[in-house]
């Protein structure tokens, strides 16, 4: 990282908005389901506004419709969502210091992967107007998509909304094929998960237990198994075995 500061607004708005266009389409699939769900749309453009993540909101919505409780509901969250903690963190780094605990808050608030993942890769310290820039259109993408996904789930057919809902299930399917053909344990891992769900699922003795908790228990059993079974090397680790390798060449 060199010692100039990146404080573009005009870059942060250019760098955002495919972003944001991208976050529509995503989010409308969202707002859809929430209708399905039984949602209003005032209702589901809260949970967009306050959330900004798509598989956080995608638990939460049976979770509050079927009453479950706040503890399940809370617990689900924050092991989802646990790593925009992480990147919050490693982003705050290459903050300005200029930069306010208001700015903080809200930057903490709409930080996603993809918005992470371009404002850590560039390579000059953070100013403010840059990232404010860079947030805002995901930002309303995110939230307008979600108001026309629910206005849309209120006038078209129900055979129509539900075949459309369909598409969030094939966003998170994307993302998955990739890192589940580069990486074996990734493939096992999806594997395992897969079958916890449906002996959740299927089983009477576990069929009831609420889904949110499904999700927590299914979570912690599959990270912490492959975590111990497959762990990730650190890098210095990685060097070490690489010159080993080298020096017996």
């Amino acid at each position: 990282m060199n010692g100039t500061i990146l404080n573009n607004a005009r870059m942060g708005f250019r760098d955002g908005l495919p972003i944001g266009l991208g976050y529509f389409a995503i989010s409308f699939a969202f707002g859809l389901m929430a209708t399905s769900y039984g949602f209003t749309i005032s209702e589901a453009v809260f949970i967009s506004a306050f959330n900004i993540t798509s598989a956080g909101q995608l638990a939460s919505l049976p979770i509050i419709s079927s009453g479950g409780s706040i503890l399940e509901l809370t617990l689900t969250q924050l092991l989802i969502n646990l790593r925009y903690s992480l990147m919050s963190i490693s982003l705050s780094q290459r903050f300005d210091k200029k930069i306010k605990l208001a700015d903080r808050l809200y930057l903490s608030l709409t930080l996603t992967d993809e918005m992470f993942a371009v404002a850590i890769g560039k390579r000059s310290t953070l100013g403010r107007k840059y990232l404010l820039a860079l947030l805002l259109y995901p930002y309303l993408g995110w939230t307008l998509g979600t108001l026309f996904g629910a206005i849309a789930g209120n006038i078209l057919p129900d055979i129509l909304v539900t075949a459309l809902g369909t598409s969030m299930y094939a966003m998170f399917i994307a993302i998955l094929i990739p890192a589940a053909k580069a990486e074996k344990p990734i493939t096992l891992c999806i594997i395992v998960s897969i079958i916890l769900s449906c002996v959740f699922e299927f089983l009477p003795a576990l069929s009831k237990i609420p889904d949110g908790f499904v999700i927590i228990i299914c979570t912690l059993i599959t990270s912490i198994t492959f975590a111990l079974i497959f762990p990730i090397p650190d890098e210095e680790e990685e060097d070490v075995s690489k010159e080993e390798v080298a020096e017996n060449v």
